[in-house]
């Protein structure tokens, strides 16, 4: 399996002849996106690889569509062209076309002759603190499991804070690889609430679930994104050995090759 961080929440998954994109964001930096509520964020990074040099799309992987920072207009024109779009069923509705909603713990299969099926099921988020659903929306994960994996199923966590839907991963899941949206984002309108999980929620999360190899991404390119790679580095680099030596950060535009995968 090689994983390809593009930017922000946005890897290129390329494992069994399949071509999967998550969270498509492509537009040049220096825009500011509206989020709702009084809301916004400016993008401060373009991505490392424009959507003319990747390769053909077989599906894309859509947390959620409401929100630029997971789907901005360019990403868009990526997701119409796609052949399958799983997203949120909230999601699928508004997208319309080949997109398929699932809800939390909802599985389908990604199914073609000469390549291994991938079957995928989406998983619990929360992307703010509790009673906030009505106002961010619905957000999914996504868990990909394939016959010939070793150790468990590559899991991208979402868009989500930690408690207890995303606990309940470890109990249903064996995880190998596991890639988790952080940066703690958090808006001046809102003070100290964060709407993803920092680093020491993705190392108590990591404790639980026990994944092999933790890759982090949703951390750098947007002005909500208060927390970057170097705290996350510092946070792993304290946490328990089995958890310090499962940070696995990718060069972001480099393919990056996981074994075990």
């Amino acid at each position: 399996m090689i994983l390809t961080h593009i930017g922000g929440p946005t890897v290129l998954i390329e494992v069994g002849g399949w071509t999967l994109l998550t969270d498509p964001t492509f537009d040049a930096p220096g825009r500011t996106y509206r989020f709702g509520w009084g809301t916004s964020s400016r993008k401060t990074t373009g991505p490392a690889i424009a959507p003319a040099d990747l390769p053909p799309i077989d599906a894309v992987l859509l947390t959620h569509d409401h929100h630029g920072d997971n789907l901005d207009d360019a990403g868009r024109a990526v997701v119409a062209e796609a052949p399958v779009v799983l997203t949120t069923e909230p999601g699928a509705r508004r997208l319309g076309g080949c997109a398929q909603g699932l809800r939390p713990w909802a599985t389908t299969r990604l199914e073609s002759m000469g390549r291994p099926t991938i079957e995928v099921t989406a998983t619990p988020c929360r992307h703010g603190p509790p009673l906030s659903r009505p106002i961010v929306g619905d957000v999914v994960g996504f868990a990909l499991a394939w016959e010939g994996q070793e150790h468990g199923v590559l899991w991208i966590s979402g868009d989500t804070v930690l408690f207890d839907g995303v606990r309940t991963v470890a109990e249903r899941l064996r995880v190998d690889v596991a890639v988790l949206h952080l940066g703690g984002a958090r808006f001046p309108q809102t003070g100290p609430v964060r709407y993803t999980m920092e680093a020491r929620q993705a190392v108590a999360l990591c404790q639980v679930v026990r994944p092999r190899t933790v890759v982090p991404v949703h951390y750098e390119g947007w002005s909500h994104f208060r927390q970057g790679l170097d705290a996350i580095e510092r946070e792993f680099a304290a946490a328990p050995p089995a958890v310090r030596d499962a940070l696995r950060v990718l060069p972001i535009g480099g393919g990056t090759a996981l074994a075990g995968a």
